[in-house]
């Protein structure tokens, strides 16, 4: 911090001037030259994934000389007596905050306003600073600085063994206001020490925002307090580095494995990309709901002209004793089927091909190492076709998804949702309909999952009857058309769009089966099939050929605090709106999630109506590769 002070040398008139927006307030004091980011030429940053995984700073000591901003301001005492002012900078997330007043009354704090992510100094024992005692007519000209950390409020929860784990609460994307508070030593003491101080709990039980306080609440109306809110000062921007590398976790695989680093190289390991790489390879969690009990055929899919009439076959003549029993598998070595391309910026991500004896249907994919809370998630990628010539479906389900990021061993208790106040979340992601309800839970997810299956809502009804007295030389008794309403679509392909609320009732449009909801003059279908499910979905069909023909699709999941927005298009300024709910139909996360990218083989038990069983899908008999090419949070 520097001050300087310049004694004017003749007599000025006492003036008073306005004291922040409020126009109504005077001060005895003059604020001017306010430049928040003195040492910074641009509102724009990047944030620098270095040494992220401890939690982003902004900015970070490659983005300043010092890695923190400077802001200057000159303050002139125009009393006529020696006084002391106080001051502090408070920072704010505003792309993605709950509005500070109650919408009925201005004069009170919104309900769960204390989530948003604001903060000040650092280090929270520090309150206002001093000014110095300053002469009638003398001004000063300060410089300080501060950066924006995570967990700003050095709250406890997010503490373990001692080591504040920034990285828990990691600053948001989007836009950023600054706000200067000056006051006078006279009616410094109005402001209370939880407002000095944004770590301290008002009564010992809620945090109240500066940002409330001072634009809406009781600090409004004290006098000599200068107030100065800059808006959009910042805009933040995560954009990680695909090529940069892959983290494997060897504890994720098999350790007794001999050769088990045999895949590794350089820019895939878990050595040097432990600290560096900003993907982690994604192992999924497999359960008995995927067994699979497949037929014992391997087939190029997409590229042999596997027909509609060649997949009757299969599920007509082969008998449960004769197939293969298996579940989907994952990768034995780690980096086998994943790969950061440095020299062109992408991941690449491989279903790979099965043997006769090596039968596999192998879920692949990678999971970012950072998270956040909110954000507009753009994928840019070519995922692996779907449908092939036939319009035959490959058992591929292409997912792009946010998942509620883990602590550390078995921490849990520190990236929970808020309460559910009607009858609690359905206690665990894979318990059934008599699972325990509880206050709160960390399991979050926001998907996209794209395959081939059929509508749920408008209502429609899907017949796909398999004869018990199919005969081969009998083409009619096997050979099953596809119901009209399936055939008109039959060159198309889901995307499915869910968001896991874990069947909180709260919503006050809480419901199940089909409903609807309307969003930017459209109007999205949406499904849940009872009181007891965890998630609500809605399907649009496209194009199999639009989505994964070209060179590159994008694919948007804009998580907002009281609504989520789908989005897909072949350019990014070309996004149309696939999905959309709300905080009238669904509980919205406010937990730190991460992105996943995966291509995977469900069990389509999973999607009722499906014209494509996946075991009567052959297993592959050439890998299956999809590309991700860019990614950017803002």
């Amino acid at each position: 911090m520097k001050i300087y002070k310049i004694y004017i040398l003749f007599l000025i008139t006492l003036l008073f001037v306005s004291c922040g927006s409020d126009k109504k307030k005077t001060c005895d004091y003059s604020v001017s030259d306010i430049d928040f980011l003195a040492n910074y030429d641009s509102n724009e940053l990047d944030l620098d994934y270095e040494n992220a995984l401890s939690g982003f700073t902004i900015p970070s000591i490659n983005q300043t000389e010092s890695g923190y901003f400077n802001f200057n301001f000159k303050l002139t005492n125009n009393s006529n007596k020696e006084k002391e002012y106080f001051y502090k900078i408070y920072y704010q997330n505003e792309s993605y905050k709950i509005q500070e007043c109650d919408s009925k009354n201005k004069a009170q704090q919104a309900q769960y306003v204390e989530e948003n992510f604001y903060g000040s100094w650092e280090d929270t024992n520090i309150g206002f600073k001093s000014l110095g005692k300053i002469s009638p007519s003398e001004f000063i000209v300060l410089t300080d600085s501060f950066r924006i950390v995570g967990n700003p409020r050095n709250e406890e929860k997010y503490f373990f063994y001692g080591e504040n784990d920034r990285w828990k609460r990691n600053p948001r994307v989007g836009e950023y206001s600054f706000m200067l508070v000056i006051v006078d030593e006279e009616n410094f003491e109005q402001i209370p020490e939880y407002i000095k101080h944004i770590n301290l709990l008002k009564d010992s039980a809620n945090f109240v925002s500066p940002y409330y306080y001072f634009l809406y609440g009781e600090g409004k109306d004290i006098k000599n307090c200068f107030v100065k809110l800059e808006e959009k000062a910042l805009k933040i921007t995560a954009k990680p580095n695909l090529g940069g590398g892959i983290y494997v976790n060897h504890y994720m695989f098999d350790e007794t494995i001999e050769d088990l680093d045999k895949y590794q190289s350089c820019n895939c390991n878990n050595s040097s990309m432990e600290e560096k790489a900003h993907f982690e390879q994604f192992l999924h969690y497999i359960d008995e709901s995927s067994r699979l009990h497949n037929v014992p055929v391997i087939k190029d899919v997409l590229n042999e002209g596997f027909t509609n009439e060649e997949y009757n076959w299969l599920s007509a003549f082969y008998k449960i004793e004769d197939r293969i029993t298996v579940l989907p598998q994952l990768a034995k070595y780690p980096c086998q089927t994943i790969k950061s391309d440095s020299v062109n910026n992408k991941i690449i991500i491989c279903n790979p091909a099965s043997t006769y004896g090596n039968w596999q249907k192998q879920n692949v994919g990678v999971i970012a190492r950072h998270g956040f809370v909110y954000g507009k998630y753009t994928v840019k990628a070519k995922l692996t076709s779907l449908l092939n010539d036939d319009n035959v479906w490959n058992g591929i389900t292409n997912a792009i998804w946010l998942i509620n990021q883990k602590g550390r061993g078995n921490e849990t208790g520190w990236n929970l949702r808020r309460s559910c106040n009607k009858n609690g979340y359905m206690k665990t992601y894979w318990g059934g309909r008599n699972d325990e309800r509880v206050e709160k839970v960390d399991y979050s997810e926001i998907d996209f999952e794209i395959l081939k299956t059929t509508p749920y809502c408008p209502r429609t009804k899907t017949k796909l009857t398999k004869s018990d007295q199919a005969m081969p030389d009998k083409i009619d008794s096997w050979n099953i058309e596809l119901p009209e309403n399936i055939k008109k679509d039959e060159g198309k392909i889901a995307v499915c769009c869910t968001n896991w609320d874990m069947a909180c009732w709260e919503p006050k449009n809480f419901s199940t089966g089909c409903h609807k909801i309307k969003y930017n003059n459209k109007t999205f279908y949406l499904h849940r099939w009872d009181n007891t499910y965890r998630a609500i979905t809605l399907k649009y069909l496209a194009s199999n050929k639009e989505l994964f023909g070209g060179d590159y699709y994008y694919y948007q999941i804009d998580w907002q605090p009281d609504k989520i927005i789908w989005r897909i298009g072949p350019e990014k300024d070309k996004l149309y709106e696939v999905g959309y709910v709300d905080q009238t139909v669904t509980m919205v996360p406010n937990n730190q999630m991460t992105l996943i990218i995966t291509q995977e083989f469900h069990n389509t038990n999973w999607w009722p109506g499906s014209p494509y069983g996946q075991e009567n899908i052959p297993f592959p008999a050439k890998d299956y590769v999809g590309e991700i090419y860019e990614i950017t949070i803002e």
